[in-house]
């Protein structure tokens, strides 16, 4: 049985969907580990709001998720700069130095 893919009309999102990572095992669990730590930490903030806690602790916990998130973003680029863009550029596939730029740039806002 085949995944079902969103048409978007969009034919570049529609060729990334496409795309696979090659994440071992041990990434992704240590990415889901990450993740769930996240989440774990974004339940507490909904908490703390609800508790009416002091507002600069809050915002040292959101602090706290926005460095979590990009320590996985980090990660994810580096995975991915090491395997997907190395892979299409020796494949001859340049397009994905401007796809990688863009990417960055969404990263860095």
């Amino acid at each position: 049985m085949e995944p079902v893919v969103e048409q978007s009309g969009n034919t570049e999102e529609h060729e990334a969907c496409q795309r696979t990572s090659h994440h071992s095992e041990k990434m992704k669990n240590n990415l889901i580990t990450r993740l769930n730590r996240i989440e774990g930490q974004i339940r507490g903030i909904k908490g703390m709001i609800d508790r009416d806690v002091y507002c600069d602790n809050i915002l040292n916990q959101i602090a706290a998720v926005q460095s979590a998130l990009n320590s996985v973003g980090r990660l994810l680029l580096e995975g991915h700069m090491k395997s997907c863009v190395i892979e299409r550029i020796q494949e001859g596939d340049n397009e994905v130095i401007d796809e990688l730029l863009k990417t960055m740039n969404k990263l860095m806002k």
